[in-house]
């Protein structure tokens, strides 16, 4: 059970992707909740509503309805951490996983978190606008007072950054085969849009809401403004190894310079160890020696 637990959390923070620790942050929050409410139904009835999972859309779910809003204004943050099924969760993260991978494949992962919480502020954000503008949701405050979860704008904007940075990029769906993400992240939206009138009216205005921040943040990385790597840094681990290279009079090649050791530090950081060439092991491990 440790092994298992220190592989979770190598993979989660140390590894350097971001793709696992977004999925790892949503999984934990959802067993979380979610086991802690069966055993509270377990230790009292099955016909009582949970407390635990009251409490947790009450405080974490997000609201277009704005005097409750006013006192939770951290939930458009939060939301995007939570799920209301297991079949949600499940189709997010498998989603988030996919397109994330061929976003970080031409992008590289410093831009991931970043963008996953831009889209899904933009999402919530999105939904409140609308739900408080048109006469359709002003007019029916029940419909306000629902609360919204999900990942799901924070997905479609990776998904719809994606398509619009390699709208030809083709990937193989089972029934269907090849299908190029432009087509794919189209027909999806178009699918969003009109689900508006059925049952999830928020979920899904929420997810435009992602998919247009997507779209104007890589039309705006082409024009080199980048929106979103700062955010990223927020979860940024430190390496817990600190090389201090001594000029001591002797050949400089023995003793590495401080910038070079930095610069293998923070690619240890990102990309973990073994993504380090030959010559980058060989300068660590002879900074390493000059420090013991």
């Amino acid at each position: 059970m440790s092994t298992l637990w220190q592989n979770i959390q190598y993979k989660m923070l140390r590894s350097g992707n971001k793709l696992n620790l977004l999925i790892g942050i949503n999984v934990a929050v959802f067993l979380i909740i979610n086991v802690s409410a069966v055993i509270e139904h377990l230790l009292t009835s099955f016909n009582q509503p949970s407390m635990i999972a009251y409490y947790a859309n009450e405080y974490f779910a997000t609201t277009a309805y704005l005097p409750k809003l006013l006192t939770r204004f951290w939930t458009p943050f939060t939301y995007m951490f939570m799920h209301e099924g297991i079949l949600h969760i499940l189709f997010n993260m498998l989603w988030l996983y996919w397109m994330g991978r061929i976003f970080e494949e031409y992008l590289g992962n410093k831009r991931t978190v970043g963008l996953y919480i831009m889209g899904g502020l933009a999402g919530a954000f999105f939904y409140i606008t609308c739900f408080n503008i048109f006469p359709a949701f002003t007019h029916n405050p029940a419909l306000q007072a629902v609360p919204a979860v999900g990942a799901s704008a924070s997905v479609m904007a990776i998904m719809v950054a994606t398509a619009t940075l390699l709208p030809n990029y083709t990937i193989s769906l089972l029934l269907f085969g090849p299908v190029k993400l432009k087509w794919l992240v189209g027909v999806t939206l178009i699918i969003d849009f009109l689900l508006i009138v059925g049952s999830n009216p928020g979920g899904e205005i929420a997810h435009l809401g992602g998919a247009l921040f997507g779209f104007i943040y890589i039309k705006q990385l082409q024009k080199g403004h980048d929106w979103v790597t700062g955010i990223g840094n927020i979860f940024k681990s430190r390496p817990k190894l600190k090389v201090v290279a001594k000029n001591t009079g002797k050949n400089n090649a023995e003793y590495p310079r401080q910038e070079e050791i930095d610069r293998i530090l923070d690619k240890i950081s990102q990309s973990g160890y073994d993504s380090l060439n030959k010559q980058e092991k060989e300068i660590l491990f002879r900074a390493s020696n000059n420090e013991s």
